[in-house]
Protein backbone atom coordinates (compact mmCIF):
# COMPACT_ATOMS: atom_id res chain seq x y z
CA UNK A 1 0.00 0.00 0.00
CA UNK A 2 1.35 3.43 -0.88
CA UNK A 3 1.16 6.40 1.43
CA UNK A 4 -1.93 7.83 -0.34
CA UNK A 5 -3.74 4.54 -0.03
CA UNK A 6 -2.88 4.33 3.65
CA UNK A 7 -4.27 7.80 4.37
CA UNK A 8 -7.38 7.25 2.26
CA UNK A 9 -8.16 3.99 4.00
CA UNK A 10 -7.74 5.50 7.43
CA UNK A 11 -9.80 8.56 6.65
CA UNK A 12 -12.61 6.57 5.07
CA UNK A 13 -13.14 4.42 8.12
CA UNK A 14 -12.84 7.48 10.32
CA UNK A 15 -10.69 5.74 12.89
CA UNK A 16 -9.04 8.11 15.34
CA UNK A 17 -8.17 8.23 18.95
CA UNK A 18 -11.22 9.65 20.69
CA UNK A 19 -10.75 12.84 22.64
CA UNK A 20 -7.63 14.12 20.87
CA UNK A 21 -7.61 17.88 20.66
CA UNK A 22 -5.54 20.43 18.84
CA UNK A 23 -3.03 22.12 21.07
CA UNK A 24 -4.15 25.44 22.47
CA UNK A 25 -0.68 26.71 23.22
CA UNK A 26 -0.05 28.45 26.50
CA UNK A 27 3.22 29.79 25.10
CA UNK A 28 4.11 33.32 26.12
CA UNK A 29 6.76 35.60 24.65
CA UNK A 30 10.10 34.26 25.78
CA UNK A 31 8.52 30.99 26.96
CA UNK A 32 11.01 28.12 26.40
CA UNK A 33 8.20 25.55 26.08
CA UNK A 34 5.96 25.39 23.02
CA UNK A 35 2.90 23.20 23.39
CA UNK A 36 2.54 20.82 20.46
CA UNK A 37 -0.46 18.68 21.44
CA UNK A 38 -2.53 17.39 24.33
CA UNK A 39 -4.52 14.22 24.83
CA UNK A 40 -6.76 12.71 27.54
CA UNK A 41 -4.91 9.41 27.25
CA UNK A 42 -1.43 8.66 28.46
CA UNK A 43 1.41 8.62 25.97
CA UNK A 44 5.02 7.82 26.76
CA UNK A 45 7.14 7.59 23.61
CA UNK A 46 7.58 10.02 20.74
CA UNK A 47 9.46 9.93 17.43
CA UNK A 48 9.86 12.68 14.84
CA UNK A 49 10.62 11.81 11.22
CA UNK A 50 12.74 13.72 8.71
CA UNK A 51 9.63 15.38 7.26
CA UNK A 52 8.38 16.43 10.74
CA UNK A 53 5.78 13.65 10.95
CA UNK A 54 5.26 12.80 14.62
CA UNK A 55 4.58 9.32 16.00
CA UNK A 56 3.50 8.52 19.56
CA UNK A 57 2.68 5.45 21.59
CA UNK A 58 0.25 4.65 24.39
CA UNK A 59 1.34 1.85 26.78
CA UNK A 60 -1.28 -0.67 27.81
CA UNK A 61 -1.23 0.12 31.51
CA UNK A 62 -5.03 0.02 31.79
CA UNK A 63 -8.00 -1.49 29.97
CA UNK A 64 -8.76 1.83 28.27
CA UNK A 65 -6.13 2.01 25.51
CA UNK A 66 -7.82 2.40 22.10
CA UNK A 67 -4.56 2.25 20.11
CA UNK A 68 -0.92 1.53 20.83
CA UNK A 69 0.94 3.44 18.10
CA UNK A 70 -0.33 6.41 16.15
CA UNK A 71 0.64 9.31 13.96
CA UNK A 72 -0.04 12.68 15.55
CA UNK A 73 -1.54 15.05 13.01
CA UNK A 74 -1.20 18.85 13.10
CA UNK A 75 -4.89 18.97 14.05
CA UNK A 76 -4.13 17.02 17.25
CA UNK A 77 -5.83 13.82 16.08
CA UNK A 78 -3.94 10.56 16.42
CA UNK A 79 -4.45 7.96 13.69
CA UNK A 80 -3.51 4.30 14.27
CA UNK A 81 -0.22 3.38 12.59
CA UNK A 82 0.71 1.43 10.57
CA UNK A 83 -2.75 -0.20 10.42
CA UNK A 84 -5.84 -0.75 12.51
CA UNK A 85 -5.05 -4.46 12.70
CA UNK A 86 -1.68 -3.87 14.34
CA UNK A 87 -3.49 -1.75 16.93
CA UNK A 88 -6.38 -4.14 17.56
CA UNK A 89 -4.99 -6.57 20.15
CA UNK A 90 -7.24 -7.72 22.97
CA UNK A 91 -6.71 -10.43 25.56
CA UNK A 92 -6.76 -13.84 23.93
CA UNK A 93 -5.63 -12.69 20.49
CA UNK A 94 -2.39 -13.88 18.90
CA UNK A 95 0.15 -11.22 19.93
CA UNK A 96 2.72 -11.90 17.24
CA UNK A 97 1.36 -9.47 14.65
CA UNK A 98 -0.35 -6.98 16.93
CA UNK A 99 0.93 -4.42 19.40
CA UNK A 100 0.32 -5.56 22.97
CA UNK A 101 2.03 -3.04 25.26
CA UNK A 102 4.18 -0.53 23.40
CA UNK A 103 6.57 1.50 25.51
CA UNK A 104 8.75 3.32 22.97
CA UNK A 105 8.95 4.50 19.40
CA UNK A 106 12.13 5.66 17.64
CA UNK A 107 13.12 7.05 14.23
CA UNK A 108 16.51 5.80 13.06
CA UNK A 109 19.09 7.47 10.83
CA UNK A 110 17.43 6.06 7.72
CA UNK A 111 14.02 7.49 8.69
CA UNK A 112 12.45 4.17 9.64
CA UNK A 113 10.13 3.88 12.62
CA UNK A 114 10.98 1.30 15.27
CA UNK A 115 8.33 0.21 17.77
CA UNK A 116 9.33 -1.51 21.01
CA UNK A 117 6.59 -3.75 22.38
CA UNK A 118 7.30 -4.84 25.96
CA UNK A 119 4.54 -7.45 25.71
CA UNK A 120 3.77 -7.00 29.41
CA UNK A 121 0.36 -5.28 29.68
CA UNK A 122 -0.44 -3.69 33.05
CA UNK A 123 2.88 -5.11 34.32
CA UNK A 124 1.06 -8.39 34.89
CA UNK A 125 3.78 -10.50 33.30
CA UNK A 126 5.25 -11.08 29.87
CA UNK A 127 2.85 -12.68 27.39
CA UNK A 128 4.47 -15.40 25.31
CA UNK A 129 5.12 -14.19 21.76
CA UNK A 130 4.34 -10.55 22.57
CA UNK A 131 7.77 -8.87 23.18
CA UNK A 132 9.12 -7.62 19.89
CA UNK A 133 10.91 -4.85 18.04
CA UNK A 134 9.07 -3.83 14.89
CA UNK A 135 10.61 -1.89 11.98
CA UNK A 136 8.22 0.11 9.78
CA UNK A 137 8.69 1.95 6.48
CA UNK A 138 6.77 5.14 7.24
CA UNK A 139 6.24 6.09 3.58
CA UNK A 140 4.43 2.86 2.72
CA UNK A 141 3.22 2.09 6.25
CA UNK A 142 4.56 -1.43 5.81
CA UNK A 143 6.19 -3.55 8.50
CA UNK A 144 9.56 -4.62 7.08
CA UNK A 145 11.12 -6.54 10.01
CA UNK A 146 10.08 -8.04 13.33
CA UNK A 147 12.61 -9.11 15.95
CA UNK A 148 11.09 -11.28 18.67
CA UNK A 149 12.27 -11.87 22.23
CA UNK A 150 11.53 -14.55 24.78
CA UNK A 151 13.14 -16.82 27.40
CA UNK A 152 15.90 -17.10 28.43
CA UNK A 153 16.71 -13.59 27.19
CA UNK A 154 13.67 -12.21 29.03
CA UNK A 155 12.33 -13.15 32.43
CA UNK A 156 8.64 -13.29 33.41
CA UNK A 157 8.75 -9.72 34.76
CA UNK A 158 10.88 -8.19 32.02
CA UNK A 159 9.73 -4.89 30.59
CA UNK A 160 11.58 -3.76 27.47
CA UNK A 161 11.56 -0.02 27.89
CA UNK A 162 13.66 2.01 25.46
CA UNK A 163 15.47 1.47 22.17
CA UNK A 164 18.25 3.06 20.12
CA UNK A 165 19.38 1.93 16.68
CA UNK A 166 22.88 2.14 15.22
CA UNK A 167 22.00 2.03 11.52
CA UNK A 168 25.62 1.90 10.33
CA UNK A 169 26.52 -1.14 12.40
CA UNK A 170 22.99 -2.55 12.32
CA UNK A 171 22.72 -2.99 16.07
CA UNK A 172 19.83 -2.24 18.41
CA UNK A 173 20.24 -1.43 22.10
CA UNK A 174 17.36 -1.94 24.56
CA UNK A 175 16.80 -1.49 28.28
CA UNK A 176 14.88 -3.91 30.48
CA UNK A 177 13.40 -1.84 33.29
CA UNK A 178 11.55 -4.81 34.77
CA UNK A 179 14.39 -7.20 35.53
CA UNK A 180 17.36 -4.94 34.87
CA UNK A 181 20.04 -5.15 32.19
CA UNK A 182 20.62 -4.19 28.59
CA UNK A 183 19.76 -6.16 25.46
CA UNK A 184 22.04 -5.96 22.43
CA UNK A 185 20.55 -7.10 19.12
CA UNK A 186 22.62 -7.87 16.02
CA UNK A 187 20.05 -6.95 13.40
CA UNK A 188 21.94 -8.66 10.58
CA UNK A 189 22.42 -12.03 12.24
CA UNK A 190 19.18 -11.73 14.27
CA UNK A 191 20.96 -12.57 17.49
CA UNK A 192 20.13 -10.93 20.83
CA UNK A 193 22.21 -11.01 24.03
CA UNK A 194 21.45 -9.84 27.54
CA UNK A 195 24.32 -7.96 29.19
CA UNK A 196 25.08 -6.19 32.49
CA UNK A 197 22.00 -7.84 33.99
CA UNK A 198 23.48 -7.91 37.50
CA UNK A 199 25.58 -4.76 37.29
CA UNK A 200 24.71 -1.90 39.69
CA UNK A 201 24.48 0.52 36.76
CA UNK A 202 21.40 -1.24 35.37
CA UNK A 203 19.70 -1.81 38.72
CA UNK A 204 17.40 0.39 40.76
CA UNK A 205 19.23 2.17 43.57
CA UNK A 206 16.69 1.61 46.34
CA UNK A 207 15.72 5.28 46.50
CA UNK A 208 12.32 6.85 47.09
CA UNK A 209 11.69 9.51 44.47
CA UNK A 210 9.98 12.75 45.44
CA UNK A 211 7.85 14.07 42.61
CA UNK A 212 5.51 17.03 42.91
CA UNK A 213 6.56 17.39 46.53
CA UNK A 214 5.37 13.89 47.49
CA UNK A 215 7.08 10.50 47.68
CA UNK A 216 6.28 8.33 44.68
CA UNK A 217 4.55 5.25 46.07
CA UNK A 218 2.38 2.44 44.79
CA UNK A 219 -1.27 2.31 45.94
CA UNK A 220 -0.24 -0.24 48.57
CA UNK A 221 2.37 2.15 49.97
CA UNK A 222 5.42 0.29 48.65
CA UNK A 223 8.22 2.09 46.82
CA UNK A 224 8.52 1.41 43.06
CA UNK A 225 11.95 0.23 42.00
CA UNK A 226 12.40 0.60 38.26
CA UNK A 227 15.66 -0.61 36.74
CA UNK A 228 17.52 0.51 33.58
CA UNK A 229 15.13 2.79 31.73
CA UNK A 230 16.37 5.83 29.79
CA UNK A 231 18.77 5.27 26.91
CA UNK A 232 20.82 7.51 24.62
CA UNK A 233 23.27 6.68 21.83
CA UNK A 234 25.85 9.28 20.85
CA UNK A 235 25.93 10.63 17.31
CA UNK A 236 28.75 8.31 16.23
CA UNK A 237 27.24 5.26 17.88
CA UNK A 238 30.35 4.85 20.03
CA UNK A 239 28.84 5.32 23.50
CA UNK A 240 25.59 4.18 25.07
CA UNK A 241 24.28 6.26 27.98
CA UNK A 242 21.73 4.87 30.43
CA UNK A 243 20.41 4.97 33.98
CA UNK A 244 17.81 3.39 36.22
CA UNK A 245 14.59 5.33 36.73
CA UNK A 246 14.70 4.59 40.47
CA UNK A 247 18.15 6.09 40.74
CA UNK A 248 20.07 9.31 40.36
CA UNK A 249 23.27 8.28 38.58
CA UNK A 250 24.15 8.41 34.89
CA UNK A 251 26.40 5.78 33.27
CA UNK A 252 27.82 4.98 29.87
CA UNK A 253 29.75 2.23 28.14
CA UNK A 254 31.61 2.12 24.83
CA UNK A 255 29.44 0.18 22.41
CA UNK A 256 32.46 -1.68 21.06
CA UNK A 257 32.48 -3.61 24.34
CA UNK A 258 28.75 -4.31 24.14
CA UNK A 259 29.13 -5.81 20.67
CA UNK A 260 31.97 -8.13 21.65
CA UNK A 261 31.14 -11.74 22.41
CA UNK A 262 34.66 -12.83 23.40
CA UNK A 263 34.81 -11.22 26.84
CA UNK A 264 33.72 -12.28 30.28
CA UNK A 265 30.97 -10.77 32.40
CA UNK A 266 33.64 -9.31 34.66
CA UNK A 267 35.56 -7.75 31.77
CA UNK A 268 32.42 -6.09 30.45
CA UNK A 269 31.49 -4.80 33.89
CA UNK A 270 34.91 -3.18 34.12
CA UNK A 271 34.15 -1.00 31.11
CA UNK A 272 31.11 0.75 32.63
CA UNK A 273 31.78 4.42 33.39
CA UNK A 274 30.00 6.34 36.13
CA UNK A 275 29.52 9.86 34.79
CA UNK A 276 27.57 12.06 37.19
CA UNK A 277 24.84 12.32 39.76
CA UNK A 278 22.17 13.40 37.30
CA UNK A 279 19.05 13.11 39.43
CA UNK A 280 16.11 10.80 38.75
CA UNK A 281 15.36 10.52 35.04
CA UNK A 282 13.00 8.70 32.73
CA UNK A 283 14.06 9.62 29.19
CA UNK A 284 17.49 10.44 27.75
CA UNK A 285 18.45 11.88 24.38
CA UNK A 286 21.74 12.63 22.69
CA UNK A 287 21.12 15.90 20.85
CA UNK A 288 22.81 17.01 17.69
CA UNK A 289 25.06 19.17 19.85
CA UNK A 290 26.46 15.97 21.42
CA UNK A 291 25.02 16.70 24.84
CA UNK A 292 22.73 14.33 26.74
CA UNK A 293 19.28 15.67 27.59
CA UNK A 294 17.80 14.30 30.81
CA UNK A 295 14.15 14.32 31.90
CA UNK A 296 14.51 15.41 35.53
CA UNK A 297 11.46 13.93 37.25
CA UNK A 298 11.99 15.31 40.72
CA UNK A 299 12.71 18.84 39.51
CA UNK A 300 10.03 19.31 36.81
CA UNK A 301 12.96 20.08 34.58
CA UNK A 302 15.13 19.28 31.60
CA UNK A 303 18.80 18.86 32.44
CA UNK A 304 21.82 18.60 30.17
CA UNK A 305 24.95 16.48 30.62
CA UNK A 306 28.03 17.72 28.76
CA UNK A 307 30.39 14.81 27.97
CA UNK A 308 33.27 17.25 27.44
CA UNK A 309 33.13 18.62 30.97
CA UNK A 310 31.38 15.68 32.70
CA UNK A 311 28.95 18.19 34.22
CA UNK A 312 25.17 18.36 34.61
CA UNK A 313 23.30 21.64 34.34
CA UNK A 314 19.63 22.58 34.38
CA UNK A 315 18.32 23.85 31.07
CA UNK A 316 14.57 24.34 31.68
CA UNK A 317 12.61 24.17 34.92
CA UNK A 318 8.85 24.55 34.61
CA UNK A 319 5.85 23.27 36.57
CA UNK A 320 4.29 22.14 33.27
CA UNK A 321 6.97 19.45 33.01
CA UNK A 322 4.91 16.99 35.05
CA UNK A 323 6.93 13.80 34.70
CA UNK A 324 8.76 14.55 31.43
CA UNK A 325 9.12 11.17 29.79
CA UNK A 326 10.58 10.63 26.31
CA UNK A 327 12.50 12.87 23.93
CA UNK A 328 12.87 13.15 20.16
CA UNK A 329 14.70 15.76 18.10
CA UNK A 330 13.07 17.00 14.91
CA UNK A 331 14.77 18.06 11.67
CA UNK A 332 14.42 21.74 12.53
CA UNK A 333 16.42 21.19 15.73
CA UNK A 334 13.58 21.42 18.25
CA UNK A 335 13.53 18.75 20.95
CA UNK A 336 10.12 17.24 21.74
CA UNK A 337 9.17 15.79 25.12
CA UNK A 338 6.11 13.87 26.27
CA UNK A 339 4.46 14.57 29.62
CA UNK A 340 3.21 11.27 31.08
CA UNK A 341 2.21 12.17 34.68
CA UNK A 342 2.92 8.63 35.88
CA UNK A 343 2.91 9.62 39.55
CA UNK A 344 -0.63 11.02 39.19
CA UNK A 345 -2.25 7.90 37.73
CA UNK A 346 -4.99 6.89 37.29
CA UNK A 347 -6.65 10.31 37.20
CA UNK A 348 -4.27 13.22 36.63
CA UNK A 349 -5.89 16.65 36.95
CA UNK A 350 -5.02 17.70 33.41
CA UNK A 351 -4.57 16.14 30.00
CA UNK A 352 -1.26 14.76 28.78
CA UNK A 353 0.90 17.16 26.80
CA UNK A 354 3.74 17.23 24.31
CA UNK A 355 6.07 20.22 24.35
CA UNK A 356 9.00 21.19 22.23
CA UNK A 357 11.90 23.46 23.07
CA UNK A 358 14.98 24.82 21.38
CA UNK A 359 18.32 23.17 22.13
CA UNK A 360 20.86 25.33 23.97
Amino acid sequence: MNRFGYWLGILLVGVMLAGCVKSQSMTRPGDPLIEVARNPRQWTGIAVAADERIFVNFPRWSDDVPISVGELLPSGKVLPFPTETWNSWTVGMDPKSRFVCVQSVYIDGDNHLWVLDAGNPKFAGVIEGAPKLVKIDIESAQVTDIFRFGPPLLGPNSYLNDVRIDTGRQVAYLTDSGEGGLVVVDLRQIVARRVLADHPSTRAEGVTLTIGGKPWLRPDGSVPQVNADGLALDRQGDYLYYQALSGRNLYRIATDWLRRTDITVEQLAGQVEWLAESGAADGLLCGRDGRIYISALEDNAIKVFDPATRSVSQWIQDERLVWPDSFAQGPAGFIYVTISQIHLLPHPPQSYRIYKFAAP
